[in-house]
């Protein structure tokens, strides 16, 4: 008693995509629904070079679709973007994105506002020049990253070219996830690479690696706890890898290194729940009592619960994106009966590695559309719609 239409939102001779995944409600559209974030780049077969800019856009959903572009960034990468985020405190006119100064290589954030044409804020540190890792949907506070450390531990996460402060240290004690509070400005480091491995010897007393580094910093719906992952050994020797989910709150307090492993692309539920995979189900796991404690669907709706997904802003909705070949495939599933639909196959070419085509869906804010990338006719990727058309009683 639903459906799905799939619409191509962009077109032409570049390439426009939005970024990053869905997860924590990363919504690309803006408060009234008229505007969607998007960047605009001349290439998708390759990293970006140091100091190469993408432009920043705007479709008006009002006109026609029409692109408008505002700006530019020099920091961003193919999948991820320069993680946009609408500010909650002014969802309709404001929004972050990561740039960095060519010159120097420092990494900052920047608030943009639409009605008034221009940046209207920049947070930028010196000593620490960080980008923004997630916004939290209360808007207290943004989570801040080295984006130079991942450039050089996993290229793919990273922005070539950003300096990285921490390079000389495998778990340096001045580097790790720090906090933001997005109306003072004030910084601060909620926690180390030092105290993480302080924590892994605990367990591995004789633990050796390459360098730690940190990925995927969610938020939770309510803005008082974090899920990363701390790794290491991704960039391609032969140094031990570690891949280990952590949790911690808001204020710095009550570090976890969890046990269980529910896949890399985890989504925040309500409370202390997460939606992730365990074998082959996707699963509820609660943060707080570290343990699955139930799941979604089986292994027939969700064919790859370690798919890119997504939860509604209302909670009522999931989507879970996978491969198969050459498209992506995304399955829509009810929660109030369990209904699902999985969509048409969407080409997401051949590209891999550091410049892949993830599925990586994104929910608009009334829960009947979902933002995903594809590659056009012309081989040219692109920003398409899938609608969720209700039908008959629910």
């Amino acid at each position: 008693n639903f459906d799905l239409n799939i619409e191509q939102l962009t077109s032409g001779t570049k390439h426009h995509f939005f970024g990053y995944i869905g997860q924590c409600q990363t919504i690309p559209w803006s408060a009234s629904g008229r505007y969607i974030l998007g960047l605009e780049i001349d290439t998708i077969n390759r990293m970006p070079l140091p100091g190469e800019a993408a432009t920043i856009i705007l479709i008006d959903t009002q006109d026609d679709n029409k692109i408008l572009r505002i700006g530019k960034t020099c920091a961003w990468n193919p999948q991820q973007g320069t993680m946009f985020y609408w500010n909650p405190l002014a969802p309709n006119t404001q929004f972050f994105f990561n740039d960095m100064d060519v010159k120097t290589g420092e990494v900052f954030v920047v608030v943009y506002d639409i009605e008034k044409n221009k940046r209207v804020h920049e947070y930028r540190y010196e000593v620490t020049p960080i980008g923004n890792g997630g916004v939290a949907a209360d808007g207290s506070a943004w989570l801040g990253l080295n984006y130079g450390r991942l450039a050089r531990l996993r290229l793919v996460t990273g922005y070539p070219g950003a300096v990285d402060w921490s390079q000389d240290e495998v778990a340096p004690e001045n580097d790790g996830i720090f906090i933001v509070d997005i109306k003072t400005g004030k910084k601060r480091l909620l926690v180390s690479y030092r105290q993480i491995e302080n924590r892994l010897k605990e367990r591995d007393p004789d633990l050796e690696h390459n360098g730690l580094f940190i990925n995927h910093t969610l938020w939770n719906r309510s803005g008082d706890q974090i899920y990363f992952f701390i790794r290491a050994g991704w960039n391609g020797n032969s140094s031990k890898r570690i891949n280990i989910p952590c949790s911690i709150r808001a204020d710095g307090t009550d570090l976890v290194l969890h046990d269980i492993h529910i896949g890399g692309h985890p989504e925040w539920a309500e409370g202390s729940l997460l939606i992730g995979r365990q074998g082959k189900n996707q699963v509820l796991y609660d943060v707080d009592e570290m343990k699955v404690v139930g799941k979604l669907g089986n292994p027939e709706i969700f064919p790859d619960p370690e798919g890119d997904i997504s939860l509604s802003p209302d909670g009522q909705w999931f989507v879970n994106g996978h491969k198969q070949g050459d498209r992506n495939f995304y399955t829509v599933y009810r929660f109030s009966d369990g209904a699902f639909v999985r969509s048409e196959g969407i080409d997401k070419g051949a590209y891999s590695g550091d410049t892949r085509i993830d599925p990586a869906p994104q929910w608009n804010r009334t829960n009947d559309a979902i933002l995903v990338p594809g590659i056009d006719k012309n081989k040219t990727r692109q920003m398409f719609l899938i609608r969720v058309i209700p039908g008959g009683d629910y």
